[in-house]
C-alpha cells in the first residue's frame, strides 16, 4: 500500500467490479477500517482482484462477510459504495451464504457496534479528561462547566438502545421509527420511575402479570433482541392488514406489542444473559487475574485479525452498567499499544523507505486504538513485529494485573489516549498500573523488534530502489538471464489487451497472455507449486531462482466451480519443465460463454526487468516466450 490513493470513488467501483459486479452483492457496511460485503458467491479470483487493487491492505473473510480492509478511509469508499448499490433497496436475504449461528451473532454485532463506536470512544474519552481535570483541581467538580460536561459523556450510554434501534433495524431490515419508539420507550423516566418502585417493593402488574425491576438505559441485548423480534412482527403484521390501514395500524399493533412484551418477559431474560455472560468473564478473572490478562493482552489483536471484536461489546458494557467498572478493556489496551510499539519498531528498524512511511502512518492511527492499518499493512506481513506485539502485550496486561487495574468509564476504542479510564479515588493503584503496562506493553515490543528483526526482505529494498531518480540511483542489470517457457501452445498476445484490467492494468504484475489452441497447461520451469486454486482454474508456480508465475486460464473461469478442469499436480509439489499441470475442456468453457485467454504473470515482476518475446506470434509449449534480468542497485 506504499502508493498514494486519489480517487477513492473509483477504488469503490473497482471493489465492486472485482467481487462480481452490484447484482452479486447482497450487503455492505463499514467499521472503522473495513468494508463489509455479503456476496451470493465468493470465489478465490474475488479475493486476489480486491487484494491487488492500490489502497486495499487485505481482505479477509470471516462471518460471512467478504471484509475488505482499507485503512481509515474506508468512510470515503463506503459512501460511494452505497451510492452505487441504493442500500435502501429490498436485498434478496435468501440468496445471502448460510453462515454457523456463532459467525451470525458475531455479524450482528458488528453490524449493530460499528456505526456508532467513534460515538462511544468520544463519550468516553471526555469522561477520562473530566477524571483528569478532577484529580488535579478537585474544586471543578462542583462547577456547572463540569455538570454540563459529565451528562453530555454519559448522554450515549444513557440513550443507548437508541442507538441500537438505528443500526439494528438496518440489520434486520425493519421500521426504524417503529424501532427508535419502542427504545424509546424503554428509557422513558416514567419506567425508570417504575421500575424503582418495584424495586421498593410495590407490586405492578399489566395485565395481570407483575413486572420485572429492570432498567434499560445503557442496556445493549434486550433493544437488540426486541428490534430483531419486531422484524418478524412487522412482516406478519403487514401480512395480514389490508392495505389502506397497513401505514397507520402497522406501527400501532408493532408499538402496542412489542413494548410490553420487552418489559414482561424479553428485557428480563435477555438482561439476566448479559449479566451471565459479564459474571462468567469476571469470575474468571477473579479465579486466576493474571492468566485472564495474558490471555487477553496476548491474544486480544488475534481475535480482530478474525473480526470477532465485537461479541464482547455487551460483555463489557454490562460490567460498566452493573459494576461501574470493566477489566476487561483494561487487558485490551495492552493488546492495542503493545501492536503500536511493534509498528513504530518497524519504522525504526527498517531500510525501505517505503515501508517506513506506512509504519509511520499505522503508527499514528494505532495511537487512537485503531490498530487494524498497523496489523494487516505491516506486523501480519513481516510476522516477527506481530508476534513481538502479542508477547508484549501479554506481560505488559500481567505486570498491570498486579495493580488490579479496571477502567471506570468506557473506552469505545482503547489505547494510550484511554489509560486515564483507569483512574478512580476508590482504587488509586489502577492508574499506575496501567501507566506501567501500558509502558512496558508499548517500549517492550519496540525493543523486541530492535532484537528479533523484521524480516525485512532484500527484495522489498530493491523494488523501492527502482522508483528512485535516475540522478540519485542508477538501477544496472546483472548478466544472468531468466527464460519462461510457454506454459501452453497457442498465440502470444499482450497483457495490456486481455479484457480483465486486474490482468491489463499490471496489477498483478508484468507478463503476457496466450490464446491456446490446445487444452494442457506445463511447467514454464523448474520449481514448486504455491498454489491452486480450489476451482482448478488456477495455478501459483515459483522457480528454483524465485521468480513467482500465475497461470490463469480463461477469463472469469473460476464461475465453473472446477468443472472442465483437471489439476494433475498437488500445493507444495516439486515441478520440471515442461511437466503437465492440468488439462481443460476447451468446449467446456466456451459452451459457457468464457474466454480461454490465459495470462501467464510474473507476480514479483517489480524485481525484474523483463522482455517479452513472440508477441502476436504463434507458439508451442516449451518455447521461451518472456526473458528476465533481476535488478540490482547501484550507486
Amino acid at each position: 500500500m506504499s502508493k498514494t490513493i486519489r480517487d477513492y470513488e473509483k477504488l469503490a467501483v473497482d471493489i465492486i467490479e472485482a467481487v462480481g459486479g452490484k447484482n452479486n452483492i447482497i450487503k455492505a457496511s463499514r467499521c472503522a477500517t473495513r468494508l463489509r460485503l455479503v456476496l451470493k458467491e465468493t470465489t478465490n479470483e474475488a479475493k486476489e482482484k480486491v487484494s491487488g487493487l492500490t489502497g486495499v491492505i487485505t481482505v479477509v473473510e470471516n462471518g460471512g462477510q467478504f471484509q475488505v480492509v482499507i485503512g481509515t478511509h474506508v468512510g470515503k469508499v463506503f459512501d460511494k459504495v452505497a451510492s452505487e448499490l441504493n442500500l435502501d433497496s429490498n436485498a434478496i436475504e435468501e440468496d445471502a451464504p448460510k453462515a454457523s449461528v456463532l459467525n451470525r451473532i458475531i455479524a450482528t454485532m458488528s453490524a449493530v457496534f460499528a456505526p456508532f463506536i467513534y460515538i462511544l470512544a468520544a463519550a468516553g474519552i471526555l469522561q477520562g479528561t473530566l477524571i483528569l481535570i478532577n484529580m488535579v483541581n478537585p474544586s471543578f467538580s462542583n462547577t456547572g462547566t463540569y455538570e454540563v460536561l459529565s451528562f453530555m459523556s454519559w448522554a450515549p450510554f444513557t440513550f443507548l438502545p437508541i442507538f441500537i434501534a438505528v443500526t439494528a433495524s438496518k440489520h434486520f431490515k425493519t421500521n426504524m421509527f417503529i424501532a427508535i419508539a419502542c427504545c424509546a420507550a424503554l428509557v422513558s423516566p416514567d419506567w425508570a420511575a417504575i421500575a424503582g418502585r418495584i424495586a421498593d417493593g410495590e407490586s405492578i402488574r399489566f395485565l395481570g402479570i407483575s413486572l420485572a425491576e429492570t432498567t434499560y438505559t445503557s442496556s445493549v441485548l434486550p433493544p437488540l433482541f426486541l428490534v430483531w423480534i419486531l422484524s418478524y412482527v412487522e412482516r406478519f403484521v403487514e401480512k395480514k392488514l389490508p392495505e389502506v390501514v397497513k401505514s397507520l395500524f402497522t406501527p400501532l399493533i408493532c408499538f402496542v406489542v412489542m413494548v410490553p412484551l420487552t418489559i414482561l418477559a424479553i428485557g428480563p431474560l435477555s438482561d439476566g444473559l448479559a449479566t451471565a455472560i459479564a459474571n462468567g468473564y469476571n469470575y474468571l478473572y477473579d479465579l486466576a487475574p493474571a492468566v485472564a490478562a495474558a490471555v487477553i493482552g496476548g491474544l486480544w489483536q488475534v481475535v480482530v485479525i478474525f473480526g470477532v471484536h465485537w461479541g464482547v461489546t455487551p460483555m463489557c458494557l454490562a460490567n460498566y452498567d452493573m459494576y461501574g467498572r470493566d477489566t476487561f478493556q483494561a487487558f485490551q489496551t495492552m493488546a492495542v499499544i503493545a501492536q503500536t510499539g511493534a509498528v513504530l519498531g518497524v519504522f525504526i528498524k527498517a531500510k525501505s523507505m517505503a515501508t517506513k512511511n506506512i509504519s509511520l502512518s499505522a503508527g499514528i492511527t494505532g495511537l487512537f486504538g485503531i490498530t487494524e492499518p498497523a496489523i494487516y499493512g505491516v506486523n501480519l506481513r513481516f510476522k516477527k513485529p506481530f508476534i513481538c506485539g502479542c508477547i508484549a502485550g501479554a506481560v505488559g496486561a500481567v505486570v498491570g494485573s498486579f495493580f488490579n487495574i479496571a477502567y471506570y468509564a468506557y473506552a469505545g476504542l482503547p489505547g494510550l489516549l484511554t489509560v486515564v479510564n483507569a483512574i478512580t479515588p476508590d482504587n488509586s493503584s489502577s492508574f499506575i498500573g496501567m501507566l506501567l503496562g501500558a509502558a512496558i506493553s508499548f517500549f517492550g515490543a519496540i525493543i523486541l523488534v530492535q532484537v528479533v528483526g523484521i524480516g525485512e526482505k532484500v527484495e522489498d529494498v530493491q523494488k523501492e530502489a527502482k522508483n528512485v531518480k535516475s540522478e540519485e540511483v542508477n538501477p544496472v542489470l546483472t548478466a544472468g538471464n531468466r527464460e519462461i517457457k510457454s506454459p501452453l501452445a497457442g498465440k502470444v498476445i499482450e497483457l495490456a489487451k486481455v479484457n480483465d484490467p486486474v490482468f491489463s492494468s499490471g496489477a498483478m504484475g508484468k507478463g503476457i497472455a496466450i490464446e491456446p489452441n490446445d487444452n494442457k497447461v506445463y511447467a514454464p520451469f523448474n520449481g514448486t507449486v504455491e498454489f491452486v486454486a480450489e476451482t482448478k482454474h488456477a495455478i501459483g508456480l515459483k522457480s528454483e531462482d524465485g521468480v513467482e508465475v500465475l497461470i490463469h486460464v480463461g477469463m472469469d473461469t473460476v464461475k465453473m466451480n472446477g468443472r472442465g478442469f483437471d489439476v494433475k499436480i498437488a500445493a507444495n509439489s516439486k515441478v520440471k519443465a515442461g511437466d503437465l499441470l492440468l488439462e481443460f475442456d476447451r468446449s467446456a468453457i466456451e459452451k459457457e460463454g468464457y474466454s480461454l485467454i490465459t495470462p501467464v504473470v510474473i507476480t514479483n515482476s517489480d524485481s525484474y526487468d523483463h522482455n517479452t518475446l513472440c508477441v502476436d506470434q504463434e507458439v508451442k509449449n516449451g518455447k521461451a516466450i518472456i526473458n528476465l534480468k533481476e535488478l540490482s542497485i547501484q550507486s
